[in-house]
């Protein structure tokens, strides 16, 4: 279901369940070795859809470790996203001669538990989820809204390098074209001389998933000027 929300280059691999054969590197043992079952069940099959996509790019299978933060470490050349929840596991990668960043995430169809959504959600978010819950109900709308910033951090994280937390950037969703905007709150890195003020992505929900994603491609950051897209 990722690939329908990111562009054709972007090379998806996803998996509904937990791939029991699915072996990892000592490099990513490492990273698990305290978790419980389920915990590395979910790691392990989500790093095993990563070298699937990325074998669909030509690159051979290798370890995949965790660098600042938790983000994965990419082959030299490669930009990617890595994703797990409750009932999906995905990746999706790209080479960077195409796309400078890629943001993906994957939640359960269910609202937010109460006490989250004001950690998540600034005032003028709050008021645009109950319009899009009087609209459609069968969608968590802040439960969607939490993977769209989700999908920010994981797009921001390795062109910025530092964090950037809920209140740092203002989520718009479009419920007509399934896509969505983040206008930064504070200031971007800086790209080709030009400083990143938003990103935007796609979005979707289907079998009790909702999904969104973000591919920054590689000509948006190429201008000189401000980056705006």
């Amino acid at each position: 279901m990722l690939e329908w929300i990111l562009p054709a280059a972007v090379a998806v691999a996803a998996r509904r369940d937990d791939d029991l054969g699915a072996s990892l590197y000592p490099e990513e043992e490492a990273i698990v070795a305290r978790a419980v079952e389920k915990r590395r069940r979910e790691f392990a099959t989500a790093r095993a859809c990563a070298r699937t996509a990325l074998a669909r790019l030509g690159v051979p299978a290798c370890p995949i470790p965790a660098g600042s933060r938790g983000a994965p470490r990419w082959p030299v050349g490669i930009v990617g996203s890595i994703t797990h929840c409750d009932g999906y596991r995905a990746s999706a990668v790209a080479r960077r001669t195409d796309f400078a960043t890629i943001g993906v995430d994957a939640e359960p169809n269910v609202a937010l538990p109460g006490e989250v959504l004001g950690d998540i959600a600034l005032p003028q978010e709050q008021a645009q989820l109950l319009a899009l819950a009087g609209q459609e109900p069968r969608v968590s709308w802040d439960r969607l809204l939490f993977s769209a910033k989700e999908s920010v951090y994981k797009a921001w994280f390795p062109l910025a390098e530092r964090w950037l937390g809920f209140e740092d950037a203002i989520v718009s969703i479009d419920r007509a074209s399934g896509s969505f905007s983040a206008r930064l709150l504070v200031p971007g890195p800086t790209q080709a001389g030009g400083e990143l003020t938003r990103f935007s992505g796609r979005w979707l929900v289907r079998d009790r998933v909702v999904l969104t994603a973000i591919a920054l491609p590689a000509s948006e950051v190429d201008r000189v000027g401000k980056v705006e897209f």
